[in-house]
């Protein structure tokens, strides 16, 4: 039996061939895992729980079948999905996580995470970051009727892109220092991430244990699938059926 991982989807109706890479995934291997972990952005921006769209109905019922079948699915809020909350929750049978998060890798310990917050550098997203978390700015956003909610999110949207192209990719990568840091106070060697889209797996330096960090990869070409057992870890690739 396998655990897996998979983050930086961005799901969105105008890319069709990563949601039925999705699906293909959740139908054909999911099915079969001890559990299924998603680390953020599976959406290419989630509006609200409040969507009754067609593409949003169709992720949820992905979810749902996935959970009625037994097997548990965790989910960690990304920098594009963190409006994802309880009624998403409990529509999918989805098990909601903070921001770090702390699981047992058959016998191993191991903090999950987006990776967002490792990238410490990237002040002016931070900033942003811990705005947009506010619970009373959510309350308000989450009562905005869902058009003009639409709105406001093709605005931010349209400055992120904006802002990424003028920040030069050392500080949109995590921070050693803050890697080191979070792995230190919850007293483990192994870290699982997103966010950045540059998969790999990273060896750190320790006085102690020998420590690693993991990197999920991005959809955006091809599927990106952690998948853990007891003998180990292999990060895998999923090709869309187009290629």
């Amino acid at each position: 039996m396998t655990t897996l991982f998979i983050s930086d989807l961005h799901l969105t109706p105008q890319a069709p061939e990563i949601t039925d890479c999705f699906t293909q995934f959740m139908r054909t291997e999911a099915i079969h895992a001890d559990a299924l972990y998603v680390l953020g952005d599976l959406f290419e921006f989630w509006i609200g729980d409040d969507d009754t769209s067609d593409f949003a109905q169709q992720i949820r019922d992905e979810f749902k079948r996935l959970t009625d079948s037994g097997v548990p699915c965790y989910f960690t809020q990304g920098n594009r999905d963190f409006l994802v909350g309880k009624r998403f929750a409990q529509k999918t049978g989805v098990q909601l996580l903070g921001d770090e998060t702390v699981i047992d890798l058959y016998g191993r310990k191991a903090v999950v995470l987006h990776g967002d917050t490792l990238c410490t550098r990237d002040v002016k997203y931070l900033e942003y970051r811990k705005k947009v978390h506010q619970p009373w700015l959510q309350w308000v956003f989450n009562r905005i009727p869902f058009f003009i909610k639409k709105r406001i999110v093709s605005k931010v949207q349209s400055d992120i892109k904006q802002d990424k192209q003028s920040k030069s990719l050392e500080i949109m990568d995590v921070t050693p220092e803050e890697v080191v840091r979070v792995m230190a106070h919850h007293d483990v060697d192994l870290m699982i991430h997103g966010h950045t889209h540059r998969p790999a797996v990273h060896e750190i330096q320790s006085e102690s244990v020998p420590k690693q960090r993991i990197v999920l990869g991005d959809w955006y070409t091809q599927g990106s699938v952690l998948v853990y057992d007891q003998k180990g870890f292999e990060l895998q690739n999923r090709p869309f059926r187009s290629n």
